[in-house]
């Protein structure tokens, strides 16, 4: 999974390990970097910000087409879509030019910025394996739709169409962000969206969907969290895309963004 649970929180592993390695990063250059303690605070900052700018500049650039339709989305800083590469290529650049004129300082702050970011790739290739997926397959678990019938999950694979399955609830503010989302997705060719109520009454969860105006082909109920336990979910929403066979092909722990959606459904 890509994210651990605070309570009712859930926190990106990739940006706990950014926060770790920036912190890390902070301490070595107070014992290291021979600036004065106001230089050595400006460029530090400095950095810090010129990294979320290029970072956030790259990755909207590379998924231009998805944000296109809806340009405010760029502004979400909130949400996942960042570039670290194009962070990296910035923060390099911000060192260049600050330290244009220390050029001792420059080199002891490249360094100590590429190790942080060593450190911080690592961190992510280690507790993130690529293909860890919590299940191998639909679950063979019968849930209830909205009207009360019977649904058997793997039933949903038809072998024509790729399988969304979001965890959701109505008491998770992302989770109800990501409803309209979903909901164009699931009007996409190819592509089934199975939303899945977890732990709620048949009523709250009527009563959000009805007033929302959001309607979905598929939207069961879990009163039990049986997929919460069986996709080893840490916390709300999680999403897992399946192919048209049933099988896994990619899991998100949070927020989905259009950028994240659009990537899933060109690779897969």
């Amino acid at each position: 999974m890509n994210a651990i649970a605070l309570g009712p929180l859930l926190i990106s592993l990739p940006r706990l390990f950014a926060l770790g390695a920036t912190l890390l990063l902070l301490l070595a250059s107070r014992y290291i970097l021979p600036l004065p303690a106001r230089e050595q605070t400006r460029w530090f900052n400095g950095l810090v910000l010129v990294w979320l700018l290029g970072a956030r500049l790259v990755y909207v650039a590379l998924n231009a087409q998805s944000f296109a339709l809806d340009p405010l989305e760029a502004l979400k800083v909130w949400q996942p879509g960042y570039h670290p590469l194009g962070g990296f290529m910035a923060g390099l650049l911000w060192c260049a030019w600050y330290l244009r004129h220390r050029l001792k300082a420059m080199a002891q702050a490249v360094i100590l910025f590429a190790l942080a970011s060593a450190v911080w790739l690592v961190a992510v290739m280690v507790a993130l394996p690529g293909d860890d997926f919590p299940v191998a397959a639909l679950p063979e678990v019968t849930l209830e739709d909205l009207d009360g019938n019977e649904v058997y999950l793997p039933d949903l694979a038809d072998g024509d169409e790729r399988l969304l399955v979001n965890l959701w609830a109505t008491w998770c503010p992302p989770c109800r962000r990501e409803m309209p989302l979903l909901e164009e997705a699931d009007a996409r060719d190819g592509v089934r969206v199975v939303i899945v109520n977890q732990g709620e009454d048949l009523l709250p969860t009527v009563r959000y969907l009805d007033d929302e105006s959001l309607a979905f082909r598929f939207a069961l109920r879990d009163p039990s969290q049986t997929l919460m336990a069986r996709f080893n979910a840490p916390g709300l929403p999680t999403t897992l895309l399946f192919d048209s066979d049933g099988r896994t092909q990619a899991v998100h722990v949070g927020e989905l963004t259009r950028a994240e959606l659009d990537r899933w459904l060109e690779d897969n």
